[in-house]
């Protein structure tokens, strides 16, 4: 008996170790970021749901998907979320400027905001992508609401789209296929790659997806824990792979300098929750910044599960662990 406590207690101490040193890594180098404070200003009373989605406009208005008072249950709800799920905030403020999309989801994933200004989202349990106006007018429709498949004109859990210069877009299709599909501009299918594996080219969970300045197609591919990179066309050219969380959940890239953010989530045995952090990588995919659980970070423990940057170089991640949207600013020396 005597022994069995004394196990107890060695795991116990052990486990507190683990999870002490786990949020007290070193700071991280190059450009450091802070957390900012009183950002979002939302109405009184009003709550935000899993934030799964972020993007910005070209005015940089920073909008969000959220789930409105619905959570993550499969099987999914058969009813549309009567709440507005779509929102857009001021970026200086992050008061709400104007808010839509009730009586259209069911469960809400991934967002993108084109350079036209358009707003394009993904919808797990209606296995579609839609494109929308900057106001919430539909003006694209991909997919056969609730009905999952593989080939050119069904998805299977959709997660992200990303939109070329040319208007042509690539979706990452998703929890249920394990394939990333372009189409043209006009929603025609052209051609996909990947199937469900570990090796190059290959994917468990495509779960984001964006495009540098030269139209090369950036994936989290998040149960293998890494980025892969391919030219338009599909081909294979680099990966990175993470060596310390359990999943790799989405990514941005900066244009402006095709610096790629990411954004991770970690466990420790799968249950005591360690949380996210925000990875900065050079378009060779060499990380460059590494900050949150394992840096310098004053906050809550969260769940990143979206990531976008301005052009003023600040980031929002959305949160569906605390159901917030986080703004991180650059701090000057």
């Amino acid at each position: 008996m005597r022994i069995f406590k004394n196990s107890i207690c060695l795991f116990i101490f052990f486990i507190a170790f683990f999870i002490a040193c786990s949020n007290t890594g070193a700071k991280s180098k190059g450009i450091k970021y802070q957390l900012a404070k009183n950002w979002p200003q939302l109405p009184k009373g009003y709550t935000l749901s899993e934030v799964t989605g972020v993007g910005i406009d070209t005015s940089q208005n920073i909008f969000l998907f959220h789930r409105a008072g619905r959570k993550w249950a499969t099987p999914f709800s058969d009813s549309l979320i009567s709440l507005n799920t779509i929102l857009m905030l001021d970026r200086q403020t992050g008061k709400i400027l104007n808010s839509w999309g009730a009586n259209l989801f069911i469960m809400p994933h991934g967002l993108t905001v084109d350079r036209n200004n358009n707003v394009w989202v993904t919808d797990l349990a209606l296995q579609q992508v839609f494109k929308f106006s900057h106001d919430g007018k539909l003006l694209m429709k991909l997919g056969v609401a609730k009905i999952a498949g593989n080939d050119a004109t069904h998805f299977n859990l959709p997660t992200d789209v990303a939109i070329a210069d040319d208007g042509s877009f690539y979706v990452s299709d998703g929890y249920g296929n394990s394939r990333v599909v372009k189409f043209s501009k006009e929603g025609n299918y052209l051609f996909e790659w990947g199937k469900k594996g570990d090796k190059p080219g290959e994917f468990n969970i495509p779960h984001a997806i964006d495009l540098d300045s030269y139209g090369n197609v950036y994936v989290a591919d998040r149960e293998n824990n890494r980025i892969q990179k391919f030219d338009s066309n599909g081909k294979f050219l680099n990966q990175w792979k993470n060596n310390k969380a359990v999943q790799l959940y989405a990514l941005t890239v900066d244009k402006k300098n095709n610096n790629v953010f990411a954004i991770d989530y970690s466990t420790a045995f799968y249950i005591f929750i360690k949380g996210s952090d925000i990875l900065q990588f050079d378009s060779s995919e060499n990380l460059l910044n590494r900050f949150g659980r394992t840096g310098s970070y004053n906050g809550p423990v969260c769940r990143y599960h979206d990531i976008a940057v301005d052009n003023e170089g600040s980031i929002y991640v959305g949160d569906i662990l605390g159901n917030r949207i986080q703004k991180f600013k650059k701090v000057l020396d």
